[in-house]
């Protein structure tokens, strides 16, 4: 998941997929968790940066046909893309929403997703050990205004689990002996590193190619611990 990648160095596309949307400054309370643990599963609520993540994590664990709902949202026109029925199209500002409510298997979707790893899958569904519920919105703007940050909350995404692996790769650094956790993130992008031959390329070119560059902030509470850590990264 992005920030596991980022903490373990590994700046690949998905992180700089995620990154695009933001330009210079301080990005506070990004990348929310709150979890806590019952009986035998983890209940965690997140804020909307993790739902491609959490969609794309349990669709892997099962080759299988879900019963799924919520959006696809995007800029783009995947009518013709999409493998699987859709309940209706709707469209704001020029962002189209495909509402979804059907069976749908866990390859086709998985590919869909790598082959559009930026659109965006709200989407919910169960399978042995886990359900997702996420809510069926666009997600938020890479703004940095107050506006927005007081916006994002950690209830975005629901997922309940005892799935052992998905649970490393969300509390990758922290294990799972606690009873709650709250973590939340800052992002600050200090730097915007532009491509070699920017001059050529159209601006939409430019800012699909750019890199960002700072320093991602880890705030973390374990019951009543608090650690915090730091990452930078160019991506």
């Amino acid at each position: 998941m992005i920030i596991q990648n980022i903490f373990e160095g590994d700046f690949n596309d998905e992180v700089h997929n995620d990154f695009i949307k933001f330009s210079r400054g301080d990005f506070k309370d990004r990348y929310l968790i709150e979890a806590k643990k019952q009986a035998n599963k983890w209940a965690i609520k997140t804020s909307f940066e993790f739902a491609n993540s959490f969609v794309k994590s349990c669709m892997e664990k099962e080759n299988n046909t879900f019963k799924v709902t919520g959006i696809i949202s995007t800029t783009l026109d995947l009518k013709n893309e999409i493998p699987f029925e859709i309940s209706k199209v709707s469209q704001f500002q020029g962002v189209k929403k495909y509402i979804i409510n059907t069976e749908v298997k866990s390859d086709e979707l998985l590919s869909l997703m790598k082959k559009y790893p930026r659109v965006f899958f709200a989407l919910s569904f169960k399978g042995k050990d886990f359900e997702l519920k996420v809510k069926a919105k666009p997600p938020k703007s890479g703004s940095s205004n107050k506006k927005d940050d007081e916006e994002i909350r950690a209830d975005f995404c629901t997922l309940k689990t005892d799935d052992q692996n998905l649970l490393n790769q969300i509390f990758f650094d922290v294990g799972l002996n606690w009873k709650e956790a709250r973590i939340n993130h800052t992002l600050k992008i200090e730097n915007i590193v532009y491509p070699d031959n920017m001059d050529n390329l159209k601006p939409a070119e430019v800012r699909e190619l750019s890199k960002r560059e700072g320093i991602l902030i880890r705030n973390i509470t374990l019951d009543d611990k608090k650690q915090v850590k730091e990452a930078k990264f160019i991506a």
